[in-house]
């Protein structure tokens, strides 16, 4: 996922893909530990996704003050 496109997004949509990446993050952590994941590499890539978007929602809330 782009910066740029987390950018278009609303604090509302942002938090919603929040929540949704942390979810997957999750059931890739669970797959891991139970020997089913394919591309272990995905994990690193939804933590970052999940950086991004908080890192924006910062950005967004400090605007907002």
């Amino acid at each position: 996922m782009k910066a740029r496109e987390l950018r278009d997004k609303s604090i509302e949509e942002l938090r919603r893909t929040q929540s949704e990446l942390k979810e997957q993050l999750f059931k890739l952590r669970f797959q891991k530990a139970t020997g089913q994941i394919s591309n272990p590499t995905k994990i690193r890539l939804v933590r970052k996704d999940i950086a991004r978007v908080e890192t924006i929602l910062v950005e967004r809330l400090r605007d907002v003050e």
